[in-house]
């Protein structure tokens, strides 16, 4: 495999990467034909993520080495690649548009606990404890490549992309740092000097000979490719924050060193090198996308650099949609230094595509369990809209700037409780929560697992880190929850403006009077995606215990009164017989001005005219309702008109 990144091979995959092929992949029975480079969505809005851990999804050939299944295990569980292609029928099946796969990078080989994939120490070469057999795959690197590939072109040949975790803020623990005793630690306190260092050799032992970087380490000692392996390039003052700083063991690269070349200009080679080794990544995958680890720890700028990097090579084999999302965590002020354009800068460059949506994140799985009111998610949103208003050029274009998620893998629980006398008491709340995903504003991107009940067990990332075909009737397609997503990915397919719609967020009345957004907890939240003339109207009930009966505005405009809404989808009604609260349709109902006292979303009082539906509610139920069509009025105008009267009787 290739040590430099500008070693003879990866010029050769960038050239192979620039001539179309097609690929004979075998799915069931049939050969599928697939085109490699294999083609970008239009828009990636039109699919939603699943996201899983490879440690810790599947291996068909051997149970996990730790028991239980779902116990706090820190080290390699023994999931593969190939136990993910195994399950891409399953995937396909639930709806996945895309899988977003944790770090394939090679890990440093000594530590036995970066299962996680972000401890990488070669940034050219494939993990091969991932592989079917991982020590032939140490001993030929080709062999885990081969091995990957054949996992992209499986999902391919069933329209599924995959998307990448990729590591810019910092390698693996490749050196230990050296303390004035003389000893040696994987860690140390932060200082505002740079520590001595000694590299680590193949074993993981610092080599009092390497205090600066060896020249031609074994593969698996140091860091590879060769032009990132200099002292300098790393920081080297211990574990820090987002001023800049080793994560616990991770060491951080110096991404701003700068450097003059023999022509006296100035360039960044630490910058140079992760550019190159990523865009190998992608000519010799064929992936689709990358989400990028801790990119608030990345100088804005570089970020900016990355993205558009890797969105020209993409364009250059013909991947015209690559798609780049970074780990923000933070709020959106934050997150709007990363994203588009960034209408502050003086360049023509653009951004990476998208952030995680960490703003929604801390407020939505709260709302869901009681915690907070609809105004939090309703305030947050409106903010969004404040900071975002010289990167949008329409209010739904907001949706193509934010994956949105209910947990992941750096929570320290999950989302779905599990309570021991009564395992599925809180499921009601994840229903809802699945359907408040796919419905608002983003790229949905569900956690590995969620579809199948996992509920994690301690109160460390590791715990909801579970082994998932270890769990008894693990990736079973009548389980609730599968369902339920099933059920939301076929409705947001059909529905465009659940994709694209502009959101705006509905006041609710429980009199038919007096309507504002509910600013108490367990209240309502409503609102519509608005697409064209369509309108799709959300209303979820966050009581546990109390039903709800009411109005939620609608817009004026776009319905006409006596118009119908029809229950599309209702979170109770997934895999049962029994029809939602709401029943029937609702009607657009006219309110004439002043008749109503309206609490407008950003504090106006108004008196109408309005429109409004009527919609009934049990507790934690969500309901999607859309416009019916025309057949669908004048159906329920017939039968209504044969219906017979209930005339006062004439006895007396």
């Amino acid at each position: 495999m290739a040590g430099s990144v500008f070693d003879a091979e990866v010029g050769i995959a960038f050239e192979r990467a620039r001539s179309p092929v097609l690929n004979s992949v075998r799915v069931g029975r049939r050969t599928v034909r697939v085109a490699s480079p294999f083609p970008s969505p239009e828009d990636w809005r039109d699919r939603w993520i699943y996201f899983l851990l490879i440690d810790r999804f599947n291996n068909p050939a051997a149970p996990p080495r730790s028991t239980p299944y779902d116990a706090q295990c820190g080290v390699f569980q023994g999931g593969t690649f190939e136990g993910v292609r195994r399950q891409l029928d399953y995937l396909q099946r639930l709806g996945a548009g895309a899988i977003w796969l944790s770090p394939v990078l090679k890990n440093c080989q000594y530590n036995a606990n970066t299962y996680h994939g972000y401890g990488i120490q070669d940034f050219l070469s494939i993990e091969p404890r991932f592989c079917r057999d991982p020590e032939a795959a140490r001993r030929d690197p080709a062999l885990a490549q081969r091995e990957l590939r054949e996992l992209v072109d499986a999902a391919h040949a069933r329209d599924i992309c995959v998307i990448l975790d990729v590591v810019l803020n910092h390698a693996g623990d490749v050196f230990e740092y050296l303390l004035p005793d003389g000893s040696g630690v994987h860690e140390a306190d932060w200082s505002w000097f740079p520590y001595g260092i000694r590299w680590r050799d193949a074993k993981g032992n610092g080599r009092g000979d390497w205090v600066l970087a060896p020249a031609d380490p074994e593969p698996d000692a140091a860091v590879w490719p060769i032009e990132l392996r200099r002292n300098e390039f790393f920081r080297r003052q211990g574990r820090g924050g987002e001023g800049g700083g080793d994560f616990a063991s991770l060491k951080e690269f110096v991404t701003a060193f700068q450097e003059a070349d023999p022509q006296g200009s100035v360039w960044f080679p630490v910058r140079s090198a992760l550019i190159r080794a990523y865009q190998y990544l992608i000519a010799t995958l064929d992936v689709d996308g990358f989400r990028i680890d801790t990119l608030k720890y990345v100088e804005s700028d570089f970020a900016l650099v990355f993205g558009n990097a890797m969105r020209e090579f993409a364009l250059s084999i013909g991947k015209r949609n690559f798609f780049t999302f970074g780990e923000v965590y933070d709020e959106e002020d934050k997150i709007a230094r990363f994203i588009g354009r960034q209408a502050t800068e003086d360049t023509d460059l653009m951004g990476v595509d998208a952030a995680l949506d960490f703003p929604l994140f801390f407020r939505l799985p709260a709302m869901i369990k009681g915690w907070l009111p609809p105004s939090d998610i309703v305030a947050m949103f409106e903010r969004r809209k404040a900071v975002e208003r010289d990167v949008l050029s329409s209010h739904g274009e907001a949706s193509r700037f934010f994956v949105t998620f209910l947990d992941n893998h750096d929570q320290r629980s999950r989302f779905f409780y599990s309570a021991p006398d009564a395992p599925m008491r809180y499921a009601d709340q994840v229903t809802l929560g699945l359907a408040l995903l796919f419905t608002l504003q983003g790229i949905p991107c569900l956690y590995y697992g969620t579809e199948q009940g996992l509920c994690g067990r301690g109160d460390e990332d590791s715990a909801v880190r579970e082994a998932l075909w270890g769990k008894p009737g693990a990736f079973d397609r009548q389980h609730a929850f599968f369902q339920a997503v099933e059920a939301l990915s076929a409705i947001r397919q059909a529905q465009p403006s659940l994709r694209y719609g502009r959101q705006y967020f509905r006041p609710v009345s429980g009199d038919g009077a007096h309507f504002a957004v509910s600013s108490f907890r367990g209240g309502v939240l409503a609102f519509s995606r608005i697409l064209n003339e369509d309108e799709t109207v959300i209303a979820a009930n966050t009581s546990t215990q109390d039903a709800w009966s009411g109005e939620v505005i609608v817009d004026t405009v776009l319905n006409p009164e006596r118009a119908l809404f029809n229950v599309a989808f209702s979170n109770k009604s997934v895999g049962a017989t029994v029809p939602p609260a709401g029943g029937g349709p609702s009607v657009v109902l006219r309110k004439p001005a002043g008749a109503v006292e309206i609490t407008e979303v950003g504090g106006a009082l108004t008196r109408g005219p309005a429109k409004s539906i009527r919609i009934a509610l049990a507790p934690m139920e969500l309901q999607i309702l859309r416009r019916a069509t025309p057949q669908e009025q004048r159906a329920v105008s017939v039968r209504a008109a044969a219906a017979p009267l209930n005339r006062p009787s004439r006895r007396r």
